[in-house]
């Protein structure tokens, strides 16, 4: 089974991809954006990609995609991200200068790397700062990436367990094309809806859960780029949609709203516990 994800070989996503289904071939895009064409294409059988970080929040993109195009979540995953700091075998911690990541990684290390007093570059990803760093082989020059990396890409680890926040973890969905029309009963739900332009129009949609006691477990505004200043509600709950109460929910909920999409129902996913101690 052939799963598209974001990314080069080492990424975050292609670890936590291998960590939840194990053997698949895990095939790595450039943007997020062609993990989505090559789905609805046909060129792979799935896709996986990260919805929302517990540091950092949504991941805007992904979720727009998921609401955008004609795909259905059938999984979602926890991965812990743990970064290292990652430089050439034979270097030592104290000579290392600078540090290249992701934006967002760099942001997670900020504090280690004032710490010690090491210059953040920007990348477009963390396994590709891992590649690039070990492609140059500049004196000095570093990569914050996973620990995986070190191994796929001939590098040591210098400092390991480097982020700020300890419970730093990532939650993906994995999805497949089509509408879920076919897929297997749920525990969760994923959907977006917007709203009618009125008073009390979004808690008319809301009320909607409370009345049938479906618990929300995540609930976020999207800025809607075709339309400024106009907004799309991300809601997940708990139930599937072929349960009495949610489906009554989902028909109330569709004449109320503007605009309802399920984006996918799937097994609740485990969460990882993970508590460990920062960097030096």
């Amino acid at each position: 089974m052939r799963v598209a994800f974001q990314g080069i070989r080492g990424a975050y996503s292609e670890s936590a991809l291998l960590a939840r289904f194990g053997d698949v071939e895990p095939v790595g895009f450039p943007l997020s954006e062609q993990v989505f064409d090559a789905v609805e294409s046909g060129e792979v059988d799935g896709g996986f990609v990260p919805v929302e970080n517990s540091i950092v929040g949504p991941v805007g993109v992904n979720n727009d995609l998921l609401l955008e195009r004609g795909v259905f979540a059938t999984a979602e995953s926890y991965f812990p991200i743990e970064h290292c700091l990652l430089g050439r075998i034979g270097d030592r911690f104290e000579d290392v200068k600078a540090a290249c990541s992701h934006p967002v990684a760099l942001a997670q290390c900020r504090d280690f790397l004032d710490r010690h007093g090491v210059r953040p570059v920007l990348e477009y990803d963390t396994a590709g700062a891992a590649e690039i760093v070990a492609r140059r082989q500049a004196p000095g020059e570093a990569a914050i990436a996973s620990k995986r990396c070190a191994g796929i890409y001939g590098l040591a680890v210098l400092a390991e367990n480097i982020q700020s926040v300890q419970n730093n973890i990532t939650r993906f969905l994995a999805f497949r094309r089509g509408d879920g029309v076919d897929a297997p009963p749920g525990e969760k739900t994923s959907l977006a809806f917007a709203v009618h332009h009125r008073p009390g129009a979004l808690l008319d949609c809301l009320k909607r859960f409370a009345e049938h006691e479906i618990n929300l477990t995540r609930l976020e505004s999207r800025p809607v780029p075709t339309n400024p200043f106009e907004y799309v509600f991300f809601v997940d709950l708990l139930g599937g949609p072929g349960d009495d109460a949610v489906k009554a929910a989902l028909v109330e909920l569709r004449a109320a709203a503007r605009h309802l999409k399920i984006i996918g129902s799937y097994p609740v996913g485990e969460r990882p516990v993970s508590v460990r101690s920062p960097g030096r």
